[in-house]
């Protein structure tokens, strides 16, 4: 399976490579030599490994899911290394995980000095980790006599449950068709609106990916003065953000099913309200503020003093965080301290199961509130049975008692991710928004590390411990804290 998964890689730096050639920025032997020695393993591994069961059963596909992310991220960050372009292996590693996660923290200073082909590593990263390079692998499987069942349930954990097709390979093209399709049509709307074919390409797969990646050092601000650009963006991040099965049965024309799933009118709901919210403090806050030079810094480069502008970057940056998609138009950190504490707890959020954005998840609060408000009717009726309510269907003890266990465990490492920030001398609101940004992969944080900063600031252990709540985040905990409990490796 590693040797699967890095032929995936190499085949994608290959191509890469041919965007080194066709710009000629000076990278191609690099990426090119890291492509080759990534298949060379992949191959090697296959080879020495031939003779061996093909059979993957749930132990199995949570260690592959774990291993297969970390085998992707050391490989991924050859290209980086291979080049000099970032010639520290910690940093290679940290931007090859957070892309991988579709974090998008990033160390680089000068995003735009950097080759294009590395630029569209980067996205490449974000665009493989969107959809996860295990569902990849899962639709070539058959191929191999390998059934992909328990990798699909370990890649995605979450307690959506609805499958496009009954064969899970099946599912895995149709959603990967409908990755690839989406990410088509984000690119060529950006063209259109006046955005070049490259960075088009790039956006677009940061944007399907929840990513955040940019090929501009001002990220999406870069585009201030082309609301267009900005609008699209933000309607694919809504889409990004949302069920992939939704967007399916949408493309299918059955538009119904946005309706009727519960999930997606609540993140819809608190998407509207927020950015209602956030709008008015905006508008009212550069206008108490438009005769200082406060208002430079709040709307630096646009003013947001106007309302458009106020509710273009409000919803702008209210889909950046709850997606985890992490673009940046504005430095919300400095917009007022009402605000910031807003944008904290949305880091906590996360958009819809079955999507690619991180986080907790709509449905996940959904359930823990319907569960403790069912609490006060069973303190009154403790004889009486009072399920949980999902989607017009009862829901089980164990999925409530496992999302009860997921969130006390999340808020667990959350704490600890921000002890140990503290530990290596980083102020309080750099600690707790690192935490929270890394534990829920969304990129742009709070003090040191706002929008308008990034994670270069970290001394070396801070940043491997960085990529390591990034893993944690992107494979939702328990794959990889399963690894760790003695009972995991027991034969019984």
């Amino acid at each position: 399976m590693m040797g699967i998964l890095l032929i995936f890689n190499g085949g994608f730096m290959l191509f890469s490579a041919l965007v080194s050639w066709y710009f000629k920025d000076g990278a191609l032997k690099g990426i090119l030599f890291a492509g080759i020695i990534t298949i060379t393993i992949g191959i090697l591994l296959q080879f020495f490994t031939k003779g061996f069961k093909k059979q993957i059963k749930k132990r199995e596909g949570y260690l592959i899911v774990t291993l297969g992310w970390i085998t992707m991220s050391l490989s991924g960050a050859m290209p980086y290394l291979f080049t000099d372009a970032i010639p520290s292996f910690t940093n290679a590693f940290f931007e090859t995980m957070s892309g991988y996660t579709t974090t998008g923290a990033s160390i680089l200073n000068d995003i735009e000095a950097m080759p294009k082909s590395l630029l569209f590593w980067r996205s490449t990263t974000h665009w493989i980790g969107g959809m996860g390079i295990i569902v990849l692998a899962i639709a070539i499987l058959p191929l191999l006599g390998i059934g992909g069942m328990q990798l699909f349930a370990a890649e995605a954990p979450g307690p959506s449950s609805d499958k496009l097709h009954p064969r899970i390979t099946d599912t895995a093209k149709r959603l990967w068709f409908l990755y690839m399709g989406i990410t088509l049509a984000e690119t060529i709307l950006l063209k259109a609106a006046g955005m070049g074919y490259f960075d088009a390409i790039n956006h677009a797969m940061s944007t399907l990916s929840t990513g955040g990646f940019s090929t501009k050092n001002a990220s999406v601000a870069y585009w201030n003065n082309q609301p267009l650009i900005q609008y699209i963006i933000i309607f694919f991040m809504f889409i990004a953000g949302t069920n992939f099965v939704l967007s399916y049965f949408a493309v299918k024309g059955k538009f119904s099913k946005y309706l009727h799933d519960e999930e997606f009118k609540y993140y819809a709901l608190i998407t509207i309200l927020i950015t209602l919210i956030s709008t008015l403090v905006v508008f009212y806050y550069a206008e108490v503020t438009k005769h200082t030079t406060e208002i430079q810094a709040i709307a630096h480069p646009m003013v947001l003093g106007e309302l458009e502008s106020s509710f273009r970057h409000s919803l702008f940056q209210v889909l950046a965080v709850i997606t985890t998609t992490g673009f940046v138009s504005a430095d919300f950190t400095i917009w007022s301290p009402f605000l910031t504490v807003m944008f904290f707890i949305m880091m906590f959020l996360g958009a819809s199961a079955g999507s690619t954005a991180g986080g907790v998840k709509v449905v996940r609060h959904i359930i823990m509130i319907k569960n403790g408000f069912l609490e006060f009717k069973r303190t009154i009726h403790p004889n009486a049975i009072i399920p949980v309510r999902y989607n017009g269907k009862s829901v089980t003890q164990d999925i409530v008692f496992n999302i009860m266990a997921f969130f006390i465990l999340y808020l667990i490492i959350f704490v600890v991710g921000a002890l140990v920030f503290s530990f290596l001398g980083l102020d309080f609101l750099t600690s707790t928004g690192a935490a929270a940004s890394s534990l829920g992969n969304v990129g742009p944080a709070f003090g040191q590390l706002s929008p308008v900063n990034n994670y270069d600031i970290l001394p070396p252990i801070g940043k491997w411990w960085s990529a390591f709540l990034m893993l944690l985040g992107r494979l939702e905990l328990f794959t990889v804290i399963i690894i760790f409990t003695p009972y995991f490796w027991r034969n019984n």
